[in-house]
């Protein structure tokens, strides 16, 4: 009799905590410095005290001396800190590296005691250390501080990634952003650069006269803009909530309320939807709203925040993004979405009229179709698939269908189009604007078609907000609104090829562990 073999079990996941511990205890780095933890205790050191008072940071020191000559010694008495990145000659000369830059340290006998020598010997890279001694400049000509006092600040358990190869490895990189901008300048600067570019947007709107604002992150209502919502639930009100997708709504509510005649919210939305290089389910977006204005004047608008911002980022309008120059100097090229379509393909959707043939155009074409799509669906299909990676230069591409938008006025000229246009540069979408729809009753209707969407299976179509449209009926003025996505914007301003290098800590999958 043949014995069947057993299927062996399913390894179990481990338990965190334990290994932790239990990786923490075999880790021999670790180890030893842990040894050396205990040494520094023991002569009476605290490795982690409660602060330290600098003086200098190192690119001041460097821009203070920049030209005095090697062998000079300045007098200067500074106090610096931060973490130690190099140590030669057993601790004689450290490399210490602040949010500024690089200077060297110089231990000697001469300089320090001998308890102060001995602390030295128990340093290790990566620790925090702050210094107290005279700036010179060596006969080899290395700005230096000459280290009368040594304090050690945070003894660094982990050794740091290899000097040479720094950290390469892309998942580690955004798992331990600590260590990525430990290891890497230019991880540094590409966030330092996002800092800047949302100082430059936030600091020109108020310059133009717009009021910022904060609306809820918490919605009752799933709106403002086609997508899958996150749903969390607030047990002392017993119901669900919705993480905002976008701000519109409220902001819109602000407008008619009379707050201002502009305002800007800069701030994160969510978005229950896949990963790529250029999603992330939270995204930070800059949202404005300008009474008595149009789509047109959200082109110019949105032309002058980002030539500004590219300035403030650059020093210049073009920005290099791969092999390419991208040029942000205003004005862009304005090119209608079914023009693109009709240039690039040959098929006219405008004279298209019903949903079915524009489906059998869209599948001729080869579009992913399903068979539910109306005709506005199935033109955003064909623009999708033949014409959005075709837009290299920044370009507006005007008059999307009013079947996919839910919230814009219609067109003047074509009731099948709205009067909305999104930015797009690098072939990816970084702004969004329309002449917002302010006529309550066609707004009722358009959220009833949302409503019936959903209904058929769209789970991305919006819910009817009652709310707003009551909003709608005290009367908004002619309003147009604009949606900058601030992480592509930054993507393309710092050459990033993914956003998770522009955003600090992107979403991940856990790691569970076997």
């Amino acid at each position: 009799m043949t014995e069947t073999p057993s299927t062996p079990p399913a390894p179990q996941p481990r338990d965190p905590v334990a290994a932790f511990r239990e990786d923490s205890a075999n880790n021999q780095f670790r180890n030893a410095r842990l040894e050396k933890l205990s040494a520094l205790r023991a002569a009476g050191v605290e490795p982690y005290p409660y602060r330290f008072d600098r003086t200098w940071l190192a690119a001041d020191i460097e821009s203070q001396y920049a030209d005095i000559a090697a062998g000079t010694e300045t007098g200067l008495e500074v106090r610096i800190c931060g973490r130690i990145r190099a140590i030669r000659n057993n601790g004689m000369f450290i490399d210490l590296h602040d949010s500024s830059g690089k200077i060297q340290v110089f231990s000697h006998k001469d300089f320090l005691t001998p308890d102060q020598i001995e602390l030295v010997r128990l340093l290790d890279l990566g620790d925090m250390i702050g210094v107290t001694g005279l700036v010179r400049r060596t006969p080899r000509g290395e700005l230096t501080v000459n280290a009368s006092e040594v304090n050690i600040l945070a003894k660094a358990l982990l050794p740091l990634p290899e000097k040479y190869h720094g950290l390469s490895d892309v998942e580690t990189r955004y798992r331990q952003r600590y260590l990525d901008l430990i290891m890497n300048p230019e991880s540094r600067d590409t966030l330092r650069k996002r800092s800047l570019i949302m100082t430059a947007m936030r600091n020109y709107l108020i310059g133009e006269g717009f009021l910022e604002v904060e609306t809820p992150m918490l919605h009752t209502i799933s709106g403002g803009a086609t997508a899958k919502p996150f749903v969390t639930h607030h047990n002392a009100l017993g119901m669900d909530l919705f993480l905002r997708i976008a701000p519109e709504l409220h902001l819109k509510r602000l407008i008619v309320g009379g707050l201002s005649d502009r305002v800007f919210e800069i701030n994160r939305c969510f978005r229950n939807e896949g990963i790529s290089p250029r999603h992330n389910p939270e995204f930070t977006t800059l949202e404005l709203y300008q009474a008595f204005a149009d789509y047109t004047d959200m082109m110019s608008l949105t032309e002058a925040i980002l030539e500004h911002v590219a300035i403030a980022a650059n020093g210049t309008t073009d920005a290099v993004v791969g092999d390419r120059v991208l040029h942000f100097k205003g004005p862009f090229a304005r090119r209608s979405m079914a023009g693109l379509v009709h240039e690039i393909t040959g098929v006219d959707f405008l004279q298209i009229d019903d949903a079915a043939g524009a489906r059998d155009a869209a599948r001729k074409l080869g579009c992913k179709i399903d068979g539910k799509e109306n005709w506005g669906q199935a033109l955003e299909a064909a623009f999708g698939h033949h014409a959005e990676h075709t837009l290299i230069q920044p370009t507006h591409v005007t008059d999307l269908p009013r079947d996919i938008s839910p919230l814009a006025k219609v067109h003047r000229a074509d009731p099948r189009l709205t009067e909305r246009f999104e930015t797009y540069a690098n072939g990816i979408e970084i702004a969004n604007a329309f002449s917002e729809l302010t006529d309550p009753q066609d707004q009722f209707a358009r959220f009833e078609d949302q409503m019936h969407q959903r209904e058929a299976g769209n789970d991305e179509a919006q819910d009817m907000d009652l709310d707003y449209v009551t909003a709608l009926e005290y009367g908004l003025a002619p309003t147009g609104g604009l949606g900058i996505g601030i992480d592509r914007l930054v993507m393309m301003l710092t050459n990033s090829p993914s956003i998770r290098d522009v955003i600090a800590f992107p979403t991940m999958r856990p790691i569970t562990g076997i």
